[in-house]
């Protein structure tokens, strides 16, 4: 690494003025006290443990932490765009480094949001709260073909995979979750020894790149899948069909970044691009992604089996619905991502024009759930952004039964949003493979921080929920979220969606609905 040089440079410089004062007089040793005091702190740098960037950049990343600070003055022209893209009211990456830190503490002075603004959500306190329960509420996965049931979290890993991320930062991400309890999402990279070696609980998540189980010539690997499957690390298998950032394409990793062990863990060859196809080769209908999910619960030995989303056509999903109820087969869980969220690198175009945001495609498969006569049978998950306790009561409110972040997870083991992941040059060790630059990730402090954030945070929910009056997610409703549509008007999540009853579809769709589960085929993915 460059820091190492540079440091020994500026070392052997110090020494050497230092030598020169000794030998020719005092004067000298203005030029060799600032030399050692910065080569001192160079080397501190250089061996400490808890800032990334200090331990790749020594001496010069001390900018950074001298411009935060200053950070009152110079926020509005430091600091990144807020998660939704909004302008700047509360930086959500300093909740998240203040709870992973354990130095989270109440703001002074009150909001920073316009609350006239449209858009602007507000959640519906109670003039009788309650003390929230003593342990955090879990979430059974499983339903009634699964034999191997899972009691999840309230707030997960997202899917990260090894390759994209470092060895070091999966490791800190699947200690922390088995420090805190919680499940860790591989991605769809494939099944490492890092996502092994803590103990983590884990969800294998499967592309359509089948890495991990994948045949010679790109296809589905049941033996191989059934035998990592197996592994008592794995608690639940999801199904990725598309992500938020990028739904209707495929990932991508540059060549550069597929060394030995990653083409290992991903079954392809060492040194090339890797491209995920945009579509599966074992499913083309709804009916046979459904067998799919039943299959791989199957191969499984019964472990909760579901599937990933990033809603596009209600229609296709309504097909999907029809596809379970005609085989009488349903996954455990469905996560739905939300096109405002990802990690992954996606074409300019695709991440501001494609896909459905996460609110609106969460209602929308709460609702055919709930519809079909389902919902009492899967669990949804929520993925998009989500970061605070606010985003996990909202995600509870519009219909779902747990939440995954995965930026927030990044910012928590250090990620500066640098926003160079694809060039494999990440400045703190998160988003890269370059193994001198990975080192400054010190994952015994970093995965602390990652079980801190998310106590800490599912504890911000929890007391949330509390003053909303409300002890359980299951107790939370659609009046209790409201938003404001003009400077004059708030309306309640009841009265901006309309909410089917359950069966509903079956009986009698709505007219809204009508048209599409009238058009919905389960044996054609029909827009």
């Amino acid at each position: 690494m460059v820091g190492f040089g540079a440091v020994a440079v500026l070392s052997l410089l110090a020494l050497g003025a230092a030598a020169v004062a000794w030998v020719f007089g005092p004067w000298w040793w203005l030029l060799a006290g600032p030399l050692l005091a910065v080569a001192g702190v160079g080397v501190w740098d250089l061996l400490q443990r808890k800032h990334s960037v200090l331990r790749n950049y020594p001496v010069l990343g001390h900018l950074r932490y001298f411009l935060e600070d200053l950070r009152p003055e110079l926020q509005q022209y430091f600091v990144e765009r807020n998660f939704d893209g909004r302008p700047f009211d509360r930086d959500v990456r300093s909740i998240v480094y203040e709870r992973a830190k354990g130095t989270d503490a109440e703001e002074p002075f009150g909001t920073e949001r316009d609350v006239y603004a449209d858009g602007y959500e507000s959640l519906v306190h109670s003039m009788a709260p309650v003390a929230p329960p003593d342990e955090p509420p879990r979430i059974r996965i499983g339903g009634p073909d699964c034999t191997k049931p899972y009691d999840m979290a309230l707030l997960n890993v997202s899917a990260m995979s090894f390759g994209s991320l470092s060895a070091n930062a999966i490791l800190a991400l699947n200690k922390g979750a088995a420090l805190g309890g919680f499940a860790h999402d591989t991605g769809e990279g494939g099944l490492s020894e890092y996502h092994l070696r803590h103990g983590g609980d884990l969800v294998w998540e499967i592309g359509t790149g089948y890495f991990g189980c994948r045949t010679g010539d790109g296809g589905f690997d049941q033996a191989e899948f059934a035998d990592k499957a197996a592994h008592d690390a794995v608690k639940c298998v999801s199904l990725k069909l598309s992500q938020g950032a990028k739904p209707g394409i495929g990932g991508v990793l540059p060549g550069s970044k597929v060394n030995a062990e990653i083409a290992r863990v991903r079954d392809v060859p060492q040194g090339k691009t890797v491209i995920s196809p945009p579509y599966h080769r074992v499913f083309a209908t709804p009916r046979e992604l459904v067998r799919f999910v039943a299959a791989m619960r199957e191969l499984s030995g019964g472990k909760p089996t579901g599937f990933k989303l990033c809603v596009g056509s209600r229609r296709q999903f309504l097909a999907v619905c029809k596809a379970m109820l005609d085989e009488g087969v349903t996954p455990d869980f469905i996560i739905v991502d939300g096109a405002e969220g990802g990690t992954g690198a996606a074409p300019l175009e695709f991440a501001d024009h494609i896909g459905t945001p996460l609110t609106e495609g969460l209602v929308t498969v709460h609702n055919a759930l709930v519809g079909t006569g389902l919902r009492d049978r899967i669990k949804l998950g929520a993925s998009g952004k989500v970061a605070t306790g606010a985003d996990i009561v909202k995600r509870l409110v519009q219909g779902a039964d747990y939440t995954n972040a995965a930026r927030a997870m990044m910012f928590a083991v250090g990620c500066i949003q640098a926003q160079r992941c694809h060039t494999n040059t990440c400045p703190v060790g998160v988003t890269t493979q370059d193994a001198r630059r990975a080192r400054a990730l010190d994952v015994a402090d970093k995965s602390l921080r990652v079980e801190r954030f998310q106590r800490a945070t599912v504890a911000g929910a929890q007391q949330i929920m509390a003053s909303m009056g409300v002890r359980f997610p299951a107790e939370l409703r659609p009046h209790m979220l409201r938003r404001r549509v003009d400077p004059h008007r708030v309306r309640s999540y009841a009265d901006l969606y309309d909410w089917l009853g359950p069966g509903q579809l079956l009986a009698e769709p709505p007219p809204d609905w009508a048209q599409d589960w009238a058009a919905a085929d389960p044996d054609h993915f029909t827009v």
